[in-house]
């Protein structure tokens, strides 16, 4: 068997990744699961070598041999595109591949909360989706996008690395930037951008204090822009966007956070009762009383406003899985190990 035919398997599935690893057979993630390909024994170092090398390019092989480690996107025929890690382990070469979806799915068929269509709506500002990786960040996004892009006449620029949905000019026009490729970093990719004419920004990624900072720029001066954090909840997304600058410069930073956020998103994919899974979220918008309390640094309080204030939209994760469970999408216990607050959910759910 060979790598395009494991591609085959897990787009057949409906899986998400591929790990390709000396030891272990060739494995393929489906609904959150690992499980190896049918028939498939454990791989030898060659093996994986033979599995890896028709997917990258010369430039590509010299790249890794030095560097050891390599992030790109690769498309398969018409089917899907994967985004690649090819790195080394144990001396040895592996790869994890992620699926990303031909199909860019709607915030209906996502099974998203209706204020999805607000973020589309928004003109300026900065708009997060954080949680972990492999939590649906990516596809979330691409939902929005893709609605912008059907929905308005406008000047669309995505940075990312890689390049993973690809989006067809609809309304809009679209600029995709890959790292690497295209731009040499986020934060020059960014500053760049500003006399680029976009009207929504996507940055795949916000990793460091310089990107978070040209992210806030543009965000201030009139633009409409779309990031992804490693973080848990709303709270510990602000705590970390401060927390990366140094203590002389988050006072400031806290200004322009209080005046150019718009929302936060934190979502996790909870396993279905009947099968796959489906995001739960955590949702704040920056109300008035948000927007106090990070200029303020009260960040702490900022759980109970979204717990009061339903009606602007926000929720706990708590209460999103309360709602699953209200639906019959998922069990109580699945809501309880999903939670953030683990005592509040069985609390609500009176367990």
């Amino acid at each position: 068997m060979n790598i395009f035919d494991i591609m085959e398997q897990v787009i057949v599935q409906e899986g998400s990744d591929i790990h390709l690893i000396a030891g272990s057979p060739p494995m393929l993630r489906v609904h959150g699961e690992l499980a190896p390909v049918e028939g498939l024994a454990a791989l030898t170092n060659e093996e994986t070598n033979m599995l890896i090398d028709p997917l990258l390019t010369k430039e590509q092989k010299d790249y890794v041999h030095v560097n050891k480690e390599i992030d790109f996107g690769f498309q398969y025929k018409d089917k899907g595109r994967f985004r690649i890690n090819v790195y080394h382990q144990q001396g040895n070469m592996a790869a994890a591949l992620r699926l990303i979806p031909t199909h860019i799915k709607t915030i209906e068929e996502l099974m998203l909360p209706d204020i999805f269509h607000r973020f589309t709506q928004f003109k300026q500002g900065l708009v997060l989706v954080t949680g972990p990786t492999g939590e649906g960040k990516s596809t979330t996004l691409a939902a929005i996008i893709e609605e912008i892009n059907s929905s308005r006449g406008e000047h669309i620029l995505t940075i990312e690395d890689p390049v993973e949905f690809i989006y067809q000019p609809k309304r809009s026009i679209i600029s995709q930037r890959e790292v690497n490729k295209d731009t040499h970093s986020w934060a020059v990719s960014l500053r760049s951008a500003l006399r680029e004419d976009p009207d929504v920004v996507l940055v795949g990624e916000m990793r460091d204090f310089e990107t978070i900072s040209a992210a806030l720029t543009v965000a201030e001066t009139g633009h409409l822009v779309f990031g992804t954090l490693h973080t848990s909840s709303a709270a510990q997304t602000i705590d970390r966007i401060i927390d990366v600058f140094p203590a002389t410069q988050q006072n400031q930073i806290r200004q322009q956070l209080a005046s150019s956020l718009q929302a936060v998103i934190s979502q996790r994919l909870v396993p279905l009762a009947s099968g796959g899974r489906v995001a739960a979220v955590e949702i704040m918008i920056a109300i008035p009383a948000i927007r106090n309390l990070i200029r303020e640094e009260k960040i702490f309080q900022i759980d109970n406003i979204i717990q009061t204030s339903g009606e602007h939209g926000m929720m706990l994760m708590e209460t999103s899985l309360a709602n699953l469970v209200q639906r019959g999408a998922i069990t109580k216990e699945t809501a309880v190990a999903y939670s953030f607050r683990p005592q509040e959910m069985k609390r609500i759910l009176g367990m």
